[in-house]
């Protein structure tokens, strides 16, 4: 069955969701530049009050190495969401036991080889313009392993998708917020709809 990972949760209200909807993994965004960033402080304070069951995923983009395996101490896993390589993923590895999840920008068939022959323990295929739209999933049918589907996913396509590709887990942010912050009405609705084979 399809995993649920609701991604860029940043208050107490958000797991307080989260706990009552019981996604595989929720995602606590540590890039500053983002608008759902996080400082590492006030998500330990709410990774104290996620339910066990949930694995909470801390996000980085080019993140100093040693950051990313301090901050690894307090999450479950950890994903890489911007050009970090394998030397970088080596390097990681020899400071943190965490799974780690590497992104990757899908525009064409090309985009998908690099993830194919990732050393990450998962991979995660994005549209990467962040502007809410689905990347061509056609681009999948021949993509042999498993993985987290994100970019433009929401309530109203989120069956669709599973149904068409049978991702590892699917992967929301901005589809289950109403004017940037998270709608508990919409993450309900993800789920609900996520879960309904």
């Amino acid at each position: 069955m399809t995993k649920i990972k609701l991604c860029g949760l940043t208050r107490r209200e958000d797991i307080a969701v989260a706990n009552e909807l019981m996604p595989e993994f929720i995602g606590f965004v540590f890039a500053q530049k983002s608008k759902r960033y996080i400082t590492p402080n006030d998500a330990a304070a709410l990774k104290n009050i996620l339910h066990e069951k949930i694995s909470a995923v801390g996000v980085f983009v080019n993140a100093d190495i040693k950051a990313v395996a301090e901050i690894s101490n307090f999450i479950d896993v950890i994903q890489l969401h911007g050009t970090e390589d394998e030397d970088y993923i080596a390097a990681l590895r020899t400071l943190t036991k965490k799974p780690l999840i590497k992104a990757f920008k899908i525009k064409t068939a090309a985009d998908l080889k690099p993830a194919e022959s990732c050393s990450a323990d998962y991979v995660l295929l994005d549209g990467g313009a962040g502007d809410g739209k689905v990347f061509d999933w056609q681009l999948l049918k021949n993509f042999n392993r498993p993985y987290f589907l994100a970019g433009g996913l929401n309530a109203e396509n989120v069956h669709d998708a599973i149904k068409i590709l049978n991702p590892y887990a699917v992967d929301v942010s901005s589809g289950i917020e109403t004017g940037g912050v998270k709608d508990a009405t919409k993450m309900k609705k993800f789920v609900r709809l996520a879960v309904s084979f």
